[in-house]
């Protein structure tokens, strides 16, 4: 038999293993080198005997091969999970006035937000300040419509609310304002502070809705929340040794006394997105893919996850290389094309992005989780200077810094795809999260913004060609873990 078609009826045995509640060993697989051994196989799945009589495929030292049947997963007790916001879609036809309602909306709830700053207090319309000739101050609230820097080497941003447009000028000769002033991106919402002569706004201040600096909770027991993302099961890339050894450890298999400790004290899991490679993400994609079916790529998946035990809740998120539309909010895990993944008992399926409380008691509000998969953080790498410089995509805490600072995971329309909602805008940061978690950049990346916990979660996937040729490094197999008693982080390596 060709070595292709070996593959090919190998991936059928796995499959109809599956289906029948079994994982496959790769004992197992050693042992099937040839047409002979393979129907057995065949010939014992046909007559419908178990898998034990199945696996009795003897290897040279006269040893039986154990089938290793997928473990019960009960209902988990809980970390006290709570879905605070899933995107569900409203389906419907999209007109271009749309678009428009969806600006006017986020408009206004950033105009709201930056209203609670006190510098921003008494601002008034475009249209009060428009025309006038005599020098007066003034605060006005504002979506970006353009920028571009003037033949002085100021930098000229246009402004606009729902009465006007206004230029503003920000001088070169103001280094510390005129270096935040390049950071701004095209559709945020900014406030400016300055003198207003004519048509034009000279900028004192310029202000962003921002995160406050609040209190850092805290809940009252050890306990911990773990964040993967970025599987990408059925890549030929992806890293099986390496998952192995984290399921070896969160099972206390392995691992020093602290560590078999924090494995036996997690109360909740993040999975961030990308839990398949996919089909036709990025061009050739075929060429690195060991499983071409997507229905398959979420069984093996299923199949994987379900080796945590079943006590610990999960909680998954879509991403864009997952089956289903790349335009955000992405709605949760399509249940045509991830149905293995829906028959995990242990499971709490939301959208991209979702908010998630978890540890609440009669005492302690609970933290509150914001994931969101991260498919902007490419715009943004690639248009803001501040952050290519700084590292670009070795940095996502200074990516997510941004996006907080906007209060916005992907304020330019360019960004991302996007549904327009014509009542909210669903990638606004209304609430602010006591942790923000993201991936898709591939590279673990811990910090904490006003109290707020930064977490990138890594991947499990070596470098594709894709990604050598667009730059980037990725550093798989981490493991960011939350003391979310003292809020202290630490990243477990599980590769070579």
């Amino acid at each position: 038999m060709m070595q292709q078609e070996l593959s090919q009826k190998k991936r059928e045995i796995i499959s109809n293993f599956l289906k029948k509640g079994f994982l496959i060993s790769s004992e197992l697989l050693d042992q099937i080198k040839d047409t002979d051994n393979i129907g057995r196989i065949e010939d014992l799945l046909k007559t419908g005997q178990s898998g034990e009589n199945i696996l009795m495929l003897k290897q040279p030292a006269s040893r039986p091969i154990q089938a290793r049947q997928a473990p019960e997963t009960p209902k988990s007790q809980d970390a006290n999970i709570k879905v605070v916001s899933s995107y569900k879609e409203d389906a419907k036809k999209r007109e271009p006035q749309d678009f428009v309602d969806y600006f006017n909306n986020r408009y206004k709830s950033i105009e709201k937000i930056l209203k609670q700053r006190q510098e921003l207090k008494n601002t008034i319309s475009i249209s009060k300040i428009s025309g006038k000739k005599e020098k007066e101050n003034a605060t006005i609230i504002g979506i970006v419509s353009d920028k571009h820097t003037t033949k002085n080497g100021n930098l000229m941003i246009l402004v606009e609310d729902p009465t006007g447009q206004k230029k503003v000028i920000v001088n070169k000769n103001k280094p510390s304002l005129f270096s935040e002033a390049k950071d701004i991106v095209m559709d945020e919402v900014i406030g400016v502070a300055g003198v207003n002569v004519g048509t034009v706004m000279f900028a004192n201040n310029i202000l962003w809705p921002d995160v406050p600096n609040k209190e850092m909770k805290k809940a009252s027991q050890e306990k911990y929340a773990l964040f993967l993302s970025d599987l990408h099961v059925g890549s030929s890339k992806f890293l099986p040794d390496d998952f192995e050894r984290f399921l070896k450890w969160i099972n206390g298999e392995v691992g020093n006394e602290q560590q078999k400790h924090i494995a036996k004290n997690v109360e909740c899991i993040f999975i961030a997105g990308d839990l398949v490679d996919g089909c036709g993400i990025y061009p050739e994609q075929d060429k690195e893919l060991l499983t071409k079916d997507i229905y398959q790529q979420y069984e093996e998946c299923a199949a994987l996850l379900r080796k945590i035990p079943g006590s610990i809740p999960m909680i998954i998120c879509p991403g864009n290389h997952d089956a289903m539309r790349i335009s955000e909010p992405q709605p949760q895990l399509s249940k045509e094309f991830a149905k293995p993944m829906y028959s995990l008992n242990n499971t709490t399926m939301v959208s991209n992005p979702a908010m998630i409380n978890i540890n609440s008691t009669d005492n302690f509000e609970g933290i509150d989780v914001m994931m969101y998969h991260g498919y902007s953080f490419d715009y943004y790498v690639s248009q803001v200077d501040s952050l290519r410089n700084q590292g670009g995509y070795d940095r996502a805490d200074l990516i997510m810094k941004f996006l907080l600072k906007r209060r916005h995971l992907a304020p330019s329309h360019l960004s991302t795809q996007y549904i327009p909602d014509t009542k909210r805008d669903p990638l606004i940061i209304e609430k602010v999260p006591d942790i923000l978690i993201s991936g898709h950049i591939h590279k673990t990346s811990t910090a904490n913004y006003r109290n707020t916990t930064l977490i990138c979660g890594s991947c499990w996937q070596g470098k594709t060609i894709f990604q050598e040729k667009v730059g980037h490094n990725p550093e798989p197999s981490r493991v960011p873990i939350i003391n979310i008693q003292t809020r202290e982080i630490k990243i477990l390596k599980f590769g070579q």
